[in-house]
């Protein structure tokens, strides 16, 4: 079917990832390469490249004469969306606010102090909060694989184009601004939140997430993830099995129902755990404790990932087709539209739409305006029902909100969000036991409104299903059966509103053999390779323990939500997304899966190093737990830090000539440039190097980011506002800003504030209606 969107990418690593989200999505997407071609046709023989651009269209433009100015601008004006990946100070053309959707992704924002600074995914890492939070505590910060700081910036631009489309019904486009930087730093779930609300930066935490009772184990063939979970039955049905097989030590002591009791002890029940664990496989283990409902996952490889029968049974991988051969490769975070997968893609030789350069020139047309007016949000206007807790549901839909969605969130006392009431996630300077003043809850549910509701009563779900059918979109992030058992699945949806817009985001999806295993992110982040690739060796994995694979799904149900809203808006139609966190994630794993299949090379964990690229890593500065991380990028950037560093005559010393000669001396080249940082201020050593042109930024925590960053400062990012329980404290900002950033309209809801507000407002109950469903404990 002939795609009703033309997407332009000037690719950069900060936009590809959003091109190949569109090509998902069903839109054309022109790819503009330079004459010698993308620089991802040279990794991996080729196959990043098949990676990154398969199903895009090639045209090649010179942008650096004033001919292949001219021709991008002919191709840009006839189409919908120019994906902007060109670095602050060199854009090949401008464009004036119109119909076009113009989305610049750069590292750090188009103003600011360090606008023009170079970065990697690795600096990026650094200087957004990342590596500060994975790594053992005594031991350097841990870079996660796969370029997951490029990758967070181009799913927010991929975002950010959705937004755009959305805008342009409004009036003229103003630019849309993403900072790869804030794209990192708005996704640390506490890393910044822990400062905010408890003035506390907690240690890297290893193997075990800083928050919930989970880790990574040994078994007796690799590793797993998981660990206590997050109710009284997890802990029970674990007891049971122990119980069962005889492992249990003493944790069958009725002390140990005390979760409290088992947060301050933990180390001693891992270590019972450990023991249960160390003679099972990681497979056999991860299927019995999944028969029993528990949280637990193998850590595959992505080769492994190639088998796993839930990805399999939904067509998650794509068949890409290269020059003689085809390649089995990752496929998108979701089906779309209304179901549809991907099955195969073809990699375009390149400028093999030249063609495109032959249009004739577009008529412009001024857009449609449906709304309009000066404060107007691009999701003014539509409104959400928000029946997500915790995090991965709850930052989709606090994108959604930012960005002036009315979302409603339907809080209950039978299905409490535990970020409200759960201690240790609380985050508080006061006391863990006011629901309303929660630092986890406060920042990822601003701009929303909280009705509560007895989800258990038919009269309750009666009131759930009048406010269904006012809305345009409903998101939840239950497990696989619970709508349906509530009686709300797609078809009682639909025929309460028959456009309706349905996103779940269930852990694995609403189908499939493994549609009810139940999962958190750090079994999400073990299941995909994720984890598998995060540490030093393959014998000594650390992995990925906070929520970065919520923080993925969330941006991509958010995506979702926006792309069948657009489709809506040209069909008609509403549309069921399944969304499954497990795909979401799997999407993240970049070349991983492509250059087993493709390249026939098994990925391994690298740490701080990096394939094409040395010296890359990060180095000890000046100070307790300080450092910089630092890239060399090619041969010019080698000869820069030589100079920097007072080496200047290892830019020609033959043992250094190569990336590969380098890293063979990789041991030498580190101590000569840890010479060089460790008497120097971390941030002393990025501003030298970066007044150089070397990639550099150091590492910074949660009051790095807060208090110290003088960009993130420059760009008001931390944005304050007075919430009527909590008192007044900074949230973290929005990545994107469409013509100007995102402000805090409204703090966090108490809970249940909103509720007799939204019936009269939304489903236009009377007075007495509210008070008879008050007084009957339906509005709990």
């Amino acid at each position: 079917m002939e795609s009703a969107i033309r997407v332009v990418e000037l690719s950069s690593p900060l936009s590809r990832f959003a091109g190949r989200i569109l090509v998902g999505l069903g839109y054309e997407v022109v790819l503009i390469e330079p004459p010698e071609g993308d620089p991802t046709r040279r990794e991996l023989d080729g196959h990043a490249f098949t990676h990154w651009h398969a199903g895009k269209k090639s045209v090649t433009i010179d942008v650096e004469t004033a001919v292949g100015r001219a021709e991008l601008a002919h191709l840009v004006a006839g189409a919908d969306v120019y994906l902007d990946g060109s670095a602050v100070g060199d854009e090949p053309i401008e464009l004036a606010p119109g119909s076009v959707v113009h989305v610049r992704v750069t590292p750090f924002g188009v103003d600011g102090p360090r606008r023009q600074w170079c970065a990697t995914d690795l600096t990026l890492a650094a200087l957004g909060g990342m590596l500060a939070q994975v790594g053992e505590p005594a031991g350097p910060p841990l870079s996660l694989p796969q370029g997951q700081a490029e990758q967070l910036a181009g799913v927010n631009a991929a975002i950010a184009v959705l937004l755009g489309l959305r805008s342009r019904r409004q009036g003229p486009v103003p630019l849309i601004d993403v900072s790869a930087q804030e794209c990192v730093a708005a996704g640390l779930e506490a890393g910044a939140l822990a400062y905010l609300h408890e003035d506390r930066v907690p240690d890297r935490p290893g193997r075990v997430h800083p928050l919930v009772p989970h880790g990574l184990f040994r078994a007796a063939d690799g590793y797993v993830g998981g660990g206590l979970g997050g109710s009284p039955r997890m802990w029970d049905a674990l007891v049971s099995w122990l119980v069962e097989e005889g492992a249990q030590e003493d944790l069958d002591d009725p002390k140990w129902a005390d979760p409290v009791e088992r947060k301050e002890h933990q180390d001693h029940i891992f270590a019972v755990l450990q023991g249960f664990l160390d003679k099972w496989p990681k497979e056999d283990f991860a299927r019995a404790a999944q028969q029993r409902k528990l949280p637990w996952s193998a850590v595959v490889r992505p080769d492994e990932l190639l088998s796993n029968p839930q990805l399999q049974a939904r067509d998650f991988f794509v068949d890409v087709d290269e020059p003689g051969s085809t390649v089995r490769d990752l496929g998108f975070s979701f089906p779309f539209p209304e179901g549809g997968r991907t099955r195969a893609l073809p990699v375009p030789p390149i400028g093999a739409h030249q063609f495109l350069l032959d249009e004739p020139e577009p008529e412009v047309l001024e857009p449609t305006v449906t709304a309009s007016g000066p404060d107007l949000l691009p999701l003014s206007g539509v409104r959400v029902l928000d029946l997500t807790w915790v995090l991965a549901g709850p930052y989709c839909t606090q994108i959604l909100a930012d960005h002036g969605a009315d979302v409603i969130k339907v809080e209950s006392s039978g299905r409490p969000d535990p970020t409200r009431f759960a201690p240790f996630m609380h985050l508080s300077r006061g006391p863990h036991d006011d629901p309303n003043t929660s630092g986890y809850f406060n920042d990822v549910n601003r701009n929303k409104r909280s009705i509560t509701l007895d989800t258990r009563s038919e009269a309750g779900l009666a009131v759930l299903a009048d406010l269904v059918a006012q809305s345009d979109v409903v998101v939840e992030n239950f497990s696989s059966s619970v709508m349906e058992k509530m009686g709300f699945g797609y078809e009682r949806l639909r025929s309460l509103r028959p456009d309706i817009v349905y996103v779940s985001m269930s852990g694995t999806g609403h189908t499939g053999p493994r549609r009810d295993w139940v999962t958190y992110a750090d079994i999400v982040s073990a299941a995909t390779g994720l984890t598998a690739l995060t540490g030093w060796s393959a014998d000594d994995v650390v992995g990925v323990i906070y929520g970065h694979g919520d923080i993925v799904a969330g941006l991509h149900g958010a995506a979702a939500v926006l792309a069948a809203l657009e489709h809506r808006g040209r069909t008609g139609r509403g549309q069921h997304v399944d969304l499954s966190q497990l795909e979401a994630m799997a999407s993240h794993m970049g070349t991983s899966v492509v250059q087993a299949t493709g390249a026939g090379q098994l990925p391994v964990p690298l740490g701080n190093a990096h394939p094409d690229m040395s010296p890359h890593g990060v180095f000890r500065c000046l100070g307790p737990d300080r450092w910089c991380a630092v890239t060399v990028r090619d041969d010019a950037d080698w000869t820069r830090l030589c100079a920097v560093i007072g080496r200047s005559r290892w830019a020609t010393d033959e043992r250094f000539r190569t990336p590969g000669a380098r890293r063979a001396h990789e041991a030498d080249i580190a101590a000569a440039i840890t010479a060089w940082t460790s008497p120097r201020p971390a941030d002393l050593v990025a501003e030298q190097l970066q007044q150089a042109g070397v990639p550099a930024g150091s590492v910074q925590n949660g009051r790095d980011l807060v208090e110290a960053d003088p960009h993130l400062r420059a760009r008001g990012y931390y944005v304050p506002a007075v919430h009527p329980r909590a008192g007044a404290f900074l949230h973290q900002g929005a990545p994107i800003r469409v013509g100007k950033a995102v402000t805090i309209r409204q703090p966090a809801p108490v809970l249940g504030a909103d509720t007799d507000a939204v019936l009269r407002e939304v489903t236009g109950y009377s007075a007495e209606t509210v008070a008879r469903l008050r007084a009957d404990s339906v509005l709990t």
